[in-house]
């Protein structure tokens, strides 16, 4: 399975696991110049920006430790921009998750959701 297929995979999977547990879906793959964010779901009045990180296995690390600090930098000013576009405003709650995804190897998926996973880079 390709990196592309696996980690549209576990987008899904992810998008499907929030839906179950409550929250509400606003985007998937929402793209700027500068890149993309996995999801944007709300969590009650929270607008949640969510990477999601796909591996089928734990050989190369947890799927955590790929949210290096850059992609934090990078998901915060797009978090920012998506603020200002859909709400013109800075001053709504707002949080940023990882959601990780590991396949075991009976192929079954494993989930793990960090809520609050880390602070704005600004």
């Amino acid at each position: 399975m390709s990196s592309k297929v696996l980690g549209n995979q576990g987008e899904l999977l992810a998008r499907n696991y929030l839906k179950e547990i409550g929250y509400a879906i606003l985007e998937m793959n929402f793209r700027f110049k500068m890149g993309e964010i996995d999801l944007i779901a709300q969590d009650g009045q929270t607008v949640c920006f969510i990477e999601v990180k796909t591996r089928k296995s734990l050989a190369q690390g947890s799927p955590f430790e790929a949210v290096h600090a850059w992609k934090v930098r990078k998901l915060s000013r797009m978090a920012v921009l998506y603020l200002k576009l859909k709400y013109r405003s800075l001053e709504i709650p707002s949080r940023f998750d990882v959601i990780a995804i590991t396949y075991g190897r009976d192929g079954a998926p494993r989930i793990e959701h960090l809520k609050n996973a880390f602070d704005s880079a600004f």
